[in-house]
Protein backbone atom coordinates (compact mmCIF):
# COMPACT_ATOMS: atom_id res chain seq x y z
CA UNK A 1 0.00 0.00 0.00
CA UNK A 2 1.38 3.51 -1.06
CA UNK A 3 0.30 6.28 1.08
CA UNK A 4 0.53 10.01 -0.07
CA UNK A 5 0.52 12.39 2.26
CA UNK A 6 1.20 16.39 2.20
CA UNK A 7 3.32 17.94 4.43
CA UNK A 8 3.16 21.98 5.16
CA UNK A 9 6.38 23.66 6.17
CA UNK A 10 6.30 27.26 7.73
CA UNK A 11 9.88 28.18 7.96
CA UNK A 12 13.15 28.06 5.49
CA UNK A 13 14.52 25.10 8.03
CA UNK A 14 11.71 22.90 9.66
CA UNK A 15 11.97 19.74 11.44
CA UNK A 16 8.76 18.94 11.58
CA UNK A 17 7.75 15.91 14.34
CA UNK A 18 5.41 13.42 11.92
CA UNK A 19 5.88 10.10 14.30
CA UNK A 20 1.94 10.43 14.60
CA UNK A 21 1.36 10.54 10.96
CA UNK A 22 3.51 7.73 10.45
CA UNK A 23 1.91 5.80 13.51
CA UNK A 24 -1.75 6.70 12.16
CA UNK A 25 -0.91 5.49 8.49
CA UNK A 26 0.40 2.37 9.66
CA UNK A 27 -2.70 1.27 11.88
CA UNK A 28 -4.94 2.60 8.59
CA UNK A 29 -3.29 -0.11 6.93
CA UNK A 30 -4.52 -2.95 8.51
CA UNK A 31 -0.55 -4.57 8.40
CA UNK A 32 0.30 -5.93 12.14
CA UNK A 33 3.85 -7.11 10.94
CA UNK A 34 6.21 -5.96 8.25
CA UNK A 35 7.71 -2.53 6.74
CA UNK A 36 6.95 1.17 6.61
CA UNK A 37 9.24 2.68 4.11
CA UNK A 38 9.02 6.85 4.55
CA UNK A 39 10.02 8.08 1.23
CA UNK A 40 10.11 11.89 0.73
CA UNK A 41 10.55 12.94 -2.91
CA UNK A 42 12.14 16.08 -2.99
CA UNK A 43 16.01 16.95 -3.72
CA UNK A 44 16.22 19.88 -0.74
CA UNK A 45 13.91 18.08 2.34
CA UNK A 46 14.91 15.11 4.08
CA UNK A 47 13.69 12.84 6.80
CA UNK A 48 15.05 11.31 9.81
CA UNK A 49 14.52 9.56 12.78
CA UNK A 50 15.85 11.00 16.34
CA UNK A 51 15.28 12.03 19.93
CA UNK A 52 11.33 13.76 19.93
CA UNK A 53 11.01 14.04 23.83
CA UNK A 54 13.15 16.78 23.51
CA UNK A 55 12.75 19.81 20.81
CA UNK A 56 16.19 21.41 21.67
CA UNK A 57 17.85 18.15 20.13
CA UNK A 58 17.06 19.11 16.44
CA UNK A 59 17.54 22.56 16.67
CA UNK A 60 20.75 21.61 18.22
CA UNK A 61 20.77 18.99 14.86
CA UNK A 62 19.82 22.36 12.58
CA UNK A 63 22.62 24.43 14.18
CA UNK A 64 25.33 22.31 13.29
CA UNK A 65 24.16 21.69 9.88
CA UNK A 66 24.20 25.10 8.96
CA UNK A 67 27.71 25.32 10.58
CA UNK A 68 28.57 22.63 8.58
CA UNK A 69 27.03 23.79 5.60
CA UNK A 70 26.85 27.56 5.50
CA UNK A 71 24.20 29.53 3.96
CA UNK A 72 26.86 31.63 2.07
CA UNK A 73 30.39 29.75 0.58
CA UNK A 74 30.41 30.31 -3.09
CA UNK A 75 28.46 27.58 -4.53
CA UNK A 76 28.03 27.57 -8.09
CA UNK A 77 24.33 26.11 -8.26
CA UNK A 78 22.01 29.32 -9.30
CA UNK A 79 19.27 29.26 -7.69
CA UNK A 80 20.65 30.15 -4.36
CA UNK A 81 19.62 26.62 -2.42
CA UNK A 82 22.73 24.43 -2.52
CA UNK A 83 22.63 24.94 1.20
CA UNK A 84 19.32 22.66 1.64
CA UNK A 85 20.26 20.27 -1.25
CA UNK A 86 23.33 19.67 1.07
CA UNK A 87 21.58 19.04 3.93
CA UNK A 88 18.83 16.97 2.68
CA UNK A 89 21.68 14.56 0.94
CA UNK A 90 22.95 14.56 5.11
CA UNK A 91 19.80 13.46 6.36
CA UNK A 92 18.76 11.46 3.63
CA UNK A 93 15.48 10.96 1.49
CA UNK A 94 14.17 7.74 3.43
CA UNK A 95 13.92 5.95 6.36
CA UNK A 96 12.66 2.13 7.02
CA UNK A 97 11.01 1.61 10.06
CA UNK A 98 9.21 -1.96 11.20
CA UNK A 99 5.90 -2.79 11.97
CA UNK A 100 4.96 -5.28 14.82
CA UNK A 101 1.95 -5.96 16.43
CA UNK A 102 0.49 -2.39 14.00
CA UNK A 103 2.63 0.36 15.37
CA UNK A 104 6.20 1.32 14.59
CA UNK A 105 9.01 -0.05 16.16
CA UNK A 106 11.26 2.58 17.30
CA UNK A 107 13.16 3.37 20.30
CA UNK A 108 12.04 4.94 23.87
CA UNK A 109 12.55 8.34 22.85
CA UNK A 110 12.86 8.03 18.70
CA UNK A 111 10.38 9.91 16.43
CA UNK A 112 10.19 10.74 12.97
CA UNK A 113 11.16 14.02 11.26
CA UNK A 114 10.30 15.95 8.28
CA UNK A 115 13.12 18.01 7.59
CA UNK A 116 12.53 21.29 5.31
CA UNK A 117 15.92 23.13 4.21
CA UNK A 118 14.32 24.98 1.33
CA UNK A 119 10.81 26.14 2.75
CA UNK A 120 8.47 27.24 3.52
CA UNK A 121 6.51 25.27 1.06
CA UNK A 122 4.00 22.36 0.16
CA UNK A 123 6.05 19.15 -0.10
CA UNK A 124 4.69 15.40 -0.26
CA UNK A 125 6.20 12.34 1.89
CA UNK A 126 5.19 8.40 0.68
CA UNK A 127 4.52 6.08 3.17
CA UNK A 128 5.01 2.29 1.45
CA UNK A 129 3.53 -0.49 3.89
CA UNK A 130 4.24 -3.76 3.13
CA UNK A 131 3.33 -6.76 5.31
CA UNK A 132 5.37 -9.62 5.67
CA UNK A 133 2.22 -12.31 4.91
CA UNK A 134 2.48 -14.11 8.34
CA UNK A 135 -0.39 -11.86 10.29
CA UNK A 136 -1.99 -9.53 7.37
Amino acid sequence: MLYRLSVRTGGKVEFQDITGTVRDTISSSGVKSGVCHVFVPHTTAGITINEHADPSVVQDIAAQLDKMVPQHNHYRHLEGNSPAHIKASLMGSSQTIFIEDGRPVLGTWQGVFFCEFDGPRNRSLLIKIVGDGTSD
